[in-house]
């Protein structure tokens, strides 16, 4: 008989990925056969040659379970998808019977398995299967994963419990996640309070983290549709800050920050011909690493070449500066199989925070 476990969320963003590959790393520990499946994908990737959501792919990648890949992404919302089945050109039963279909075949194939639902507890109504219904009918018990101070838990938490109860799902946990490290116990303390008077349990995850929560050179590269130039082995390099240089080169240079991707407009060769000299020092290399350059100006040719010999990390954009830094300042970082240090974190991590026995006993 295969164990299941439904990791929910109140939100985008909450950590529901980082909590899977925590879990299935640990329970790979206890168990022989683990398998993962993302009902609903609306993040659709393509590993190869099949159609699956993002962080099935992630998770099928980092665990080597390709094998499975077409089982662990039964629904993938891609593009038209919704508009088929609105207008019935998708059979309405068809999607939770391809969630029921590829769940039995993960079952018949594990001793455990994780399910990860998509987004807030609604995600998924738009073609008949939310993730409250999916929760209550492959008979899951429930993990709900919220991010944010207490009021923001509770709120939210609140929202979505309502759709899991009336759907008659067994919402087992509620999992704080992204806590402030120097408020950890005192939130946890006010949640208790709030949700075991509900006889709601509540235990704490992840605390917040830079090294998590923030975008790669590579992630940066593919957000902005344009390819990272000089040293390709700072690809994943995690980035701490994103400075505009807007001051003088010897204000900027001095305001480095650790980890810092640099925005500096394409005519100011003074600043790109500094920050490319100062790249090969190695008390710089750890504050700068790389650089954003914008604007329709041509880089000056000797700029480019000293630019390209110091190798240091860039991506060269038509935009406007302004345009750039919303754009990065804007985007959440989304894991991938290529972040190393993030993943190797996460695990680490993991044994320290979850008691996985206990989470073990929950699922059914």
């Amino acid at each position: 008989m295969c164990k299941k476990i439904f990791i929910a969320a109140t939100g985008q963003h909450c950590g529901k990925t980082t909590i899977s590959l925590s879990l299935l790393h640990l329970a790979k520990k206890k168990y022989a056969r683990v398998g993962f499946i993302k009902p609903i994908g609306p993040k659709v990737f393509m590993l190869d040659g099949v159609e699956m959501d993002m962080d099935a792919a992630l998770i099928a990648s980092v665990y080597g379970m390709e094998a499975d890949r077409a089982l662990m992404s039964p629904v993938v919302l891609g593009k038209g998808y919704t508009k088929r089945y609105l207008s019935g050109e998708i059979n309405p039963e068809a999607p939770l019977e391809s969630i029921k279909k590829a769940c039995r075949e993960l079952e018949a194939k594990n001793d455990f398995l994780i399910i990860e639902g998509s987004g807030h507890g609604g995600v998924g109504s738009v073609v008949g299967v939310n993730n409250a219904q999916i929760a209550r009918t492959l008979d899951a018990p429930v993990i709900m994963v919220a991010s944010g101070g207490i009021g923001c838990v509770i709120d939210s938490v609140q929202l979505n419990l309502s759709l899991f109860q009336q759907q008659g799902a067994d919402v087992k946990l509620v999992l704080v996640n992204k806590l402030l490290p120097n408020k950890r116990e005192e939130t946890l303390g006010f949640l208790r309070s709030f949700f075991e008077s509900r006889q709601q349990q509540v235990a704490g995850a992840f605390d917040y983290s830079r090294t998590l929560a923030n975008p790669t050179l590579l992630d940066l590269s593919k957000l902005l549709k344009l390819p990272l130039q000089g040293d390709q082995q700072g690809k994943n390099r995690i980035i701490h800050n994103i400075q505009l240089g807007a001051a003088s080169s010897q204000r900027v240079i001095d305001t480095l920050q650790d980890s810092t991707l640099l925005i500096t407009t394409s005519s100011r060769d003074e600043l790109i011909v500094t920050t490319s000299a100062l790249y090969n020092i190695p008390a710089y290399r750890q504050k700068l690493a790389g650089l954003v350059i914008p604007g329709i100006a041509p880089i000056s040719a000797i700029s480019q070449k000293i630019l390209d010999d110091s190798h240091i990390p860039y991506i060269r954009t038509l935009q406007n500066t302004a345009e750039v830094f919303i754009t990065l300042s804007e985007h959440v970082s989304k894991m991938t199989a290529d972040d190393d240090e993030k993943i190797n974190l996460i695990k680490a991590t993991a044994e320290s925070v979850f008691d996985f026995d206990a989470i073990d006993a929950m699922s059914r």
